[in-house]
């Protein structure tokens, strides 16, 4: 069972217009920067992307919506990037925003089976408008649906054939929930390792969710704002 593929390019080969998308990254660590860069060279269109942010104006999800390649965000944070703002404001692009509690919790129950779920998180608030209450307890809820993807890109620090996957500290984020709720997941890792490599007991996403591997290069792992002292 061998799931290495050579290049980013290779792993979206099925990937068509109008697909969605589940991204790891917080911010733009963790972030799948080769699979981001191929799907701007193969110039997919009408994407539906779920990301905890829109990235910058010059990188990560920045890069395809300079292209016009994403027709609707799912996210919760996407305070740093004009261009996402400006093509919101202008009706170019749809945007579902979620508490980020209730985006990690949409994507956990997809990738459990679990269609819908309760939450008072957001209940009185526009993000209540349009959607099912209920009270439980003496408190009101939400009705919140699961998120599946179509696919699945995911970062990770280690991996191997199997698909095994270890993150590295807070580039871990929201890569693990990701990878178990989409039809097919990419795994791209800084470090391709033999088998027997990793130690299960810090296996963090298991080969069983991974459909596909390949060893990425060139990582910039860029700041979104470096902060120093003096």
């Amino acid at each position: 069972m061998d799931k290495r593929i050579p290049s980013a390019d290779a792993a979206i080969e099925n990937l068509r217009d109008g697909a969605t998308i589940l991204m790891g990254g917080f911010g733009l660590c963790g972030i799948p920067e080769n699979l981001i860069a191929a799907v701007r060279r193969q110039g997919t269109k009408d994407l539906t992307i779920v990301s905890n942010n829109a990235g910058v104006d010059q990188f990560g999800i920045g890069l395809l919506l300079q292209q016009r390649q994403v027709k609707k965000m799912v996210s919760t944070y996407v305070g740093e990037n004009k261009l996402f703002e400006q093509l919101v404001a202008c009706g170019e692009l749809q945007l579902e925003l979620n508490p980020q509690g209730t985006f990690a919790e949409r994507i956990r129950a997809g990738g459990a089976g679990i269609p819908a779920f309760y939450t008072p998180t957001g209940y009185g608030t526009m993000v209540a408008e349009g959607k099912e209450t209920r009270e439980f307890d003496g408190r009101q809820c939400v009705l919140e649906r699961g998120i599946r993807g179509d696919f699945a890109f995911v970062k990770a620090w280690k991996g191997d054939r199997w698909g095994n996957l270890i993150y590295r500290k807070t580039a871990r984020n929201f890569n693990p929930v990701m990878a178990t709720a989409a039809d097919y997941v990419i795994a791209e890792v800084e470090e391709l390792v033999e088998l027997g490599e990793l130690d299960p007991d810090n296996v963090h996403t298991p080969g069983i969710y991974v459909n596909a591997i390949f060893q990425g290069q060139g990582y910039e792992k860029r700041i979104e704002r470096r902060t120093t002292r003096t």
